[in-house]
């Protein structure tokens, strides 16, 4: 089982196909036992022979799974967020970054409490103007972030919304400096929002945030909530990310 799932890393890994030889000399196994492994994959679906070369590559039951990653990773996520609520009192939400560069929020617990904030699971905001987006955005190299911000434009949502791109990127600075991003009412009057990284959670990286009624979330409640969204967020890569991961957190 071991050898059949390395070989399936190194086609997740590749960008073409890849035969049987190189394979072989990848994961420095006799060929006979790689072409054996690669054909119970392909009977199972996870791997797929071309017709012309004969290449290796991944198989429909592979992209089926992926097909229901989402739905699973929100399973998965639920009773770390809920742990956050309950910690907090406020909504824990995780988001991620999509194709087109704007914020998606996958995952989401509500507060309980009857005055409280939260975005609906599938809705797409742009980075510049959130918690999450910034921690996102601080990930990445300062020519790609640029290039981004420049494309997609950084519009006032609110008086405290940073639209200026160079004090936007002395922020990510300090973002990366502390570990955490914070949202003051930059997105939303009366909103504020916390966030810290996800190391090796799901196909890419993603953040995950508190958010409340400004009146609520002020630095003091700040400085006790942030590090308990790392401790949390190291659980999560502890428990969905591969080893090492949580390290980085």
């Amino acid at each position: 089982m071991e050898r059949a799932l390395e070989l399936l890393d190194h086609l997740c890994a590749s960008a073409q196909s890849l035969n049987a030889s190189e394979l072989s000399r990848r994961v420095r196994l006799p060929y006979a036992t790689v072409h054996r492994l690669l054909g119970t994959l392909v009977a199972k679906g996870y791997v797929r022979q071309e017709v012309g070369s004969k290449a290796y590559t991944l198989g429909p039951q592979v992209v089926l799974a992926g097909a229901r990653l989402p739905a699973l990773l929100t399973k998965w996520l639920k009773p770390y967020l809920t742990e956050l609520m309950e910690f907090s009192g406020e909504t824990a939400n995780v988001a991620r970054l999509d194709d087109t560069t704007h914020v998606v929020y996958i995952a989401q617990v509500q507060s309980r409490q009857r005055l409280r904030m939260f975005t609906e699971v599938g809705n797409r905001v742009l980075p510049h103007a959130t918690a999450v987006g910034k921690v996102l955005l601080a990930r990445r190299a300062r020519a790609e972030v640029e290039a981004i911000l420049t494309r997609i434009g950084m519009p006032a949502m609110t008086k405290n919304t940073i639209t200026d791109l160079s004090c936007f990127m002395a922020e990510l600075e300090e973002v990366s400096a502390q570990g955490y991003a914070v949202d003051n009412e930059e997105g939303e009057l009366g909103v504020r929002c916390v966030a810290v990284a996800l190391y090796g959670v799901g196909d890419g990286p993603m953040a995950m945030s508190t958010s409340g009624p400004a009146g609520r979330l002020g630095p003091s409640v700040q400085a006790r909530l942030v590090p308990k969204m790392h401790q949390v967020a190291a659980a999560i890569s502890v428990s969905l990310g591969p080893p090492g991961d949580a390290e980085r957190d």
